[in-house]
């Protein structure tokens, strides 16, 4: 019966090469100069730090940039709020997302039976698993995921006949 996988997948490799970029720039800049503007990643995490709220949305912009330019994608990231760390010094805690939250896998399982495609979608971890009789119907129920879900990025693998 064949089958495929809907995950997502994050090249870390990639997102610490971006990060590097990214805090190359700000040390070069000449806005930053003088400034304690600066990216530390930490596992799945990482935080940026700046010496205010206008310099924090700056190191935020350099940081999409380096994203993008390194082909990762930025709906992966998920920001948290910006906290006062003393004086005038600012950070904010932002996490990247791997894998499918249970909340997003039953929500593409609901689309998968709300479609009326002849597959079945179930939930293994963090990947969703579609399978069907033809592989016409999964490519179908591909480009109907696609089109759906904008708000994350998914990826299709593990295609089996």
């Amino acid at each position: 019966m064949p089958s495929f996988d809907v995950m997502n997948e994050v090249n870390w490799v990639e997102v610490r090469n971006a990060i590097d970029q990214a805090n190359k720039e700000i040390t070069n800049r000449f806005d930053f100069k003088g400034s304690d503007a600066r990216i530390e990643l930490n596992d799945k995490a990482m935080t940026l730090f700046a010496d205010n709220d206008f310099q924090l949305s700056q190191v935020w912009d350099i940081v999409v940039g380096k994203f993008a330019k390194r082909g990762v994608d930025v709906r992966c990231m998920d920001e948290g709020e910006i906290e006062k760390v003393s004086g005038n010094k600012v950070k904010r805690a932002v996490t990247v997302k791997a894998g499918i939250d249970s909340d997003l896998a039953k929500r593409i399982v609901r689309l998968i039976k709300d479609s009326k495609l002849k597959v079945q979608g179930s939930i293994q971890g963090d990947t969703v698993r579609v399978s069907g009789a033809k592989r016409d119907v999964l490519q179908e129920t591909i480009a109907m995921l696609k089109k759906s879900v904008t708000d994350f990025p998914l990826q299709f693998g593990n295609f089996r006949e």
